[in-house]
């Protein structure tokens, strides 16, 4: 037998942690070990290396700190697959009708193309800052009457970027994360391609409940994200008197980072009222533009605490990596634009119109639906298993989002549904309503 033991049967090998966990990497870099295969039970590979089990443990700890491995509970240790992710968006089936996608309205949009052949844009060469000084100017304008404290602002690629770059500037592998439950798609994405732990904090009509923020807080996390108005997939926004409970909840927790993913905000029927208190240090407000602006739009708006952005600034550096200096001013030139605040102003009356108009048809059919939505969709709470109703309304030509798709974690599955009521009719209203009617009694 040579000096280095040897597992006959993986080809694992070593004698420390250290050495067993570099050589089961080897193993799946090589692709010898794939995604979804098992490792030997710790008890097994000791027995074989003629090490200690507590040496493999520590091997397989490493191993799910580093990403590369997941434990199952009792079932074992087994070689991460890159994680499944649900996204807004649909493929279009033909003779259906479209009410999952989450999208806005296009005919509510701005023009893009036109508004590009009169940006003031000038092409920047490297070593220009990263942020355009007329959005960042905006951006100030804008946010320091809500915030009432020093900030910095940082862009990025959107909301579903900055919260990535939020988490991983401040958090490690395997640290727990609050989130709403039910939850925005994305943010579900991001943690579990990030190994952050999810933990669940219920929603209810004034927002993410102070008695699970509490539990959450209490139970170690180290983040918070939260969406202020607009929730998707619920619609609910806090209140004012919601905000101040949940501040004195986390005014306990000062070391927490705070996110606000304010996605809604141009076009948001509900005022702001802001969740970080102000004995929180780490905190950022995030602002993108997609939703009203247009989904091809990749910017938002950071405004965080000023330790939190030169976090982000270094992984956003001129030079590197920074956010198109054309899509910056092409924002910021569209946000300054008079015709283009009067038609957000009528894109908030429209969305209120056609939610409105859903939730009516929906009351008609004596379908219960929570008020004062906000957002691009509606939330229809079912009091029997959801994804019969979502299979058997497809295979009448209507496609909704299955609520237990925004489950925060796999065992918290949510009866609902989710329909997208951005370009919604009248028609098509009454007529949805009376579909799923007939399915509910049936």
């Amino acid at each position: 037998m040579s000096s280095v033991a040897i597992d006959q049967a993986t080809g694992i090998e070593g004698g420390t942690a250290g050495e067993i966990s570099e050589s089961i990497r080897n193993l799946v870099g090589a692709g010898v070990l794939c995604p979804g295969d098992s490792v030997p039970p710790i008890r097994e590979l000791a027995g074989e290396l003629g090490v200690h089990r507590n040496t493999v443990a520590a091997a397989y700890r490493l191993l799910v700190a580093a990403g590369v491995a997941e434990t199952r509970g009792r079932r074992g240790t087994f070689v991460r697959a890159i994680p499944a992710l649900e996204g807004e968006g649909s493929i279009a089936r033909a003779g259906h009708v479209d009410l999952s996608s989450g999208n806005p309205d296009p005919e509510l949009l701005p023009d893009l193309g036109a508004a590009l052949g009169r940006t003031s844009y000038s092409a920047p060469l490297y070593g220009t800052a990263a942020t355009d000084p007329q959005l960042e100017q905006w951006a100030r304008a804008s946010i320091e009457p809500e915030v009432h404290r020093p900030f910095a602002i940082t862009i990025t690629n959107g909301a579903v970027d900055a919260v990535e770059r939020l988490l991983t500037a401040h958090l490690t592998r395997g640290d727990a994360v609050a989130i709403e439950d039910p939850c925005f798609l994305a943010s579900v994405g991001t943690l579990r391609v990030n190994g952050f732990r999810a933990v669940p904090v219920r929603v209810d009509a004034e927002g993410i409940t102070p008695d699970d923020l509490h539990r959450a807080l209490s139970s170690g996390v180290r983040a918070v994200v939260c969406t202020p108005r607009a929730h998707n997939p619920t619609g609910n926004s806090l209140t004012a008197d919601r905000a101040e409970a949940l501040g004195a909840v986390l005014a306990d927790f000062p070391h927490v980072l705070v996110i606000e993913d304010d996605h809604f905000s141009a076009i948001s029927s509900k005022p702001y009222h802001r969740l970080a208190p102000a004995s929180t240090t780490r905190w950022a407000l995030v602002r993108s533009v997609s939703k009203f602006l247009g989904p091809d739009l990749r910017v938002a708006v950071v405004a965080s605490d000023v330790d939190t952005g030169a976090r982000l600034s270094t992984r956003l550096r001129a030079g590197a990596n920074w956010v198109s200096h054309l899509q910056q001013r092409l924002t910021s030139d569209l946000l300054g634009d008079p015709d283009v605040l009067l038609q957000l102003a009528e894109a908030r009356r429209t969305y209120a119109h056609r939610r409105a108009t859903l939730t009516g048809a929906l009351r008609a059919r004596n379908i219960y639906v929570p008020d004062s939505m906000d957002g691009l969709n509606v939330w229809v709470p079912l009091e029997r298993d959801s994804t019969p109703v979502v299979d058997r309304l497809a295979s009448q030509g209507w496609l909704v989002r299955d609520g237990a798709q925004f489950a925060a974690t796999p065992d918290r599955p949510h009866n609902a549904l989710r329909v997208t009521a951005s370009t919604i009719t009248a028609d098509r209203a009454r007529r949805f309503a009376a579909a799923l009617a007939k399915i509910l009694v049936s």
